[in-house]
């Protein structure tokens, strides 16, 4: 998320503006925006099991309550940023702003209120943009898209090709899991997620005393070796994250040793001439 770093002038810094920005990068900010939407995603469940007319008036209030938090804290976000086009550039920002926008849709818009409601609940993936650690997990996930697809490809591939051979080999079988190549992929997902794998194997092995071969190598090739690179590419994305934390620490650290150094060098400067002043 895009962080400005503001500078305050001793004249100025019990200012509301200067108090409004400072709140809006506190900690304590975030912590009130994730807590006010735990307690909201809690009220979505606990409002499938009421009946009564009156508590549901009161979650309806308590549901009006949070749109009118979300509309400050956006207008909050506008209004200490330095340039308003800037907060549209971040993505978690317009993301934020989607979200808030189909809260303040007035149930009455659409001829189904319930499309309403389906995309109030929408307002739950905020607990993303307000947590670093689930925000990460999301660009890492982005990265790893160009090499999921090609993953995804690749079992395919493996799947049509079992899929066809599991036709020919399995198609006169009577439970007719095998009968062409659809329905062949579909038998090859449920053996992939081992949902009663076994029962298909068995029922192959009747009439083919080696079709063991075929499904356990269809498990070994997909379920051990390409599922288990979709794991690859995440962890290393995860790690590329991590190492562009640690290279940004450091130079952090390294700017603020530089400032420090230049302030340390302004004070000597400043003792230099008091010095010569005295002795004057």
């Amino acid at each position: 998320m895009h962080n400005d770093s503001y500078e305050f002038k001793k004249h100025n810094l019990l200012t509301l503006k200067s108090k409004l920005i400072m709140f809006r990068h506190s900690k304590s900010f975030t912590n009130i925006t994730t807590f006010i939407i735990i307690i909201y995603s809690i009220s979505l469940g606990l409002k499938t099991y009421v009946e009564d007319s009156f508590i549901l008036s009161l979650f309806s209030f308590f549901d009006m309550s949070i749109t009118i938090y979300f509309m400050l804290e956006i207008s909050l976000k506008l209004f200490v940023e330095k340039n308003k086009l800037d907060f549209f550039k971040d993505n978690w920002n317009l993301f934020d702003f989607i979200i808030i926008l189909i809260s303040i849709i007035p149930l009455g818009t659409f001829e189904s209120v319930a499309i309403v409601r389906l995309l109030r609940i929408f307002r739950i993936l905020r607990l993303i943009s307000v947590n670093e650690s689930l925000k990460k997990l999301l660009t890492a996930l982005e990265g790893a898209i160009p090499s999921i697809i090609n993953i995804v490809l690749l079992m395919f591939i493996v799947f049509y090709i079992y899929a066809i051979l599991g036709n020919q080999f399995f198609s006169n079988l009577e439970s007719g899991l095998w009968k062409n190549v659809s329905i062949s992929m579909l038998t090859l997902f449920r053996i992939f997620t081992f949902e009663d794998w076994t029962d298909v194997m068995y029922e192959a092995m009747e009439v083919h005393p080696f079709a063991w071969i075929y499904f356990v190598s269809f498990i070994i090739i997909n379920a051990f070796v390409i599922f288990n690179l979709f794991i690859a590419v995440i962890i290393d994305e995860i790690s590329k994250i991590k190492d562009n934390d640690i290279q940004y620490a450091l130079e952090h650290e390294n700017y603020e040793m530089v400032v420090i150094h230049k302030e340390l060098s302004e004070i000597k400067s400043e003792l230099i001439k008091i010095q010569q002043e005295v002795k004057k």
